[in-house]
């Protein structure tokens, strides 16, 4: 299935930029026929760390295909660099909470029981080594803020694969979504509405034999609540 980059002729509403994730919200804008430009553009681990580089006070992904998506949006909207959007952006970077959840990587800060000591994920060391695994993500939200953009954050779906830990995946989240707060993202959190008793992502909103993504009808939330917030 290809995911919609843009939508209509009216004038865009905002710039999408992200990763798998980005893909239902981009459905979800086409299908309801609300004018955006930008969409999904790679996987979630490549837009944490090392994927882009400031030349000239301008934006430039590394990637040459990432570049080239990212510069089409821009043209599309009539600006030459992001920093001269007059739309919001709405993006995805650095919330693929699984790939920090990776369970492997936590091993060494378990006891010898499997448990980790009280307090690890709610801790100075654990909050320091998520921001470090995001930094270059913090980096883009923090240089587009910079230069007085809006800039909106969408929470993943709560859906964690087998190679990750529950655990170190809600709590790396809130990592994240703390640092995005405190530089001055808008955080979309559509927790309330779409999980279960246990805080995991329900069917409804699951995308179909897919261990990750969320479907249409997140999406379609996820619209609603960037429509409600006046985007």
């Amino acid at each position: 299935m290809t995911t919609p980059s843009s939508t209509g002729t009216a004038p865009a509403r905002f710039l999408l930029l992200g990763d798998s994730h980005a893909g239902p919200i981009a459905r979800a804008a086409t299908a309801a026929g609300l004018p955006f430009a930008g969409g999904p553009v790679g996987s979630g681990r490549d837009f944490n760390v090392g994927f882009f580089d400031i030349r000239h006070d301008d934006l430039v992904f590394r990637d040459a295909a990432v570049q080239e998506r990212h510069r089409g949006f821009l043209a599309e909207l009539g600006v030459a660099g992001i920093g001269q959007l007059t739309v919001p952006l709405v993006s995805t970077f650095g919330l693929s909470a699984h790939f920090f959840a990776t369970t492997e990587n936590w091993r060494i800060y378990r006891s010898t029981d499997g448990t980790f000591a009280p307090g690890f994920l709610a801790g100075g060391l654990f909050d320091g080594i998520v921001r470090a695994m995001a930094r270059d993500a913090l980096a883009f939200y923090r240089h587009v803020l910079d230069r007085g953009l809006r800039v909106l954050a969408v929470l993943p779906p709560q859906r964690v694969p087998g190679m990750s830990d529950p655990q170190v995946f809600a709590a790396a989240q809130e990592t994240i979504r703390r640092a995005l707060v405190a530089l001055g993202v808008e955080i979309v959190d559509l927790r309330a509405r779409t999980t279960d008793g246990t805080g995991r992502q329900r069917a409804a909103f699951c995308e179909p034999d897919d261990p990750i993504h969320g479907n249409l009808a997140f999406g379609r939330l996820i619209v609603a609540d960037l429509l409600a917030r006046g985007l």
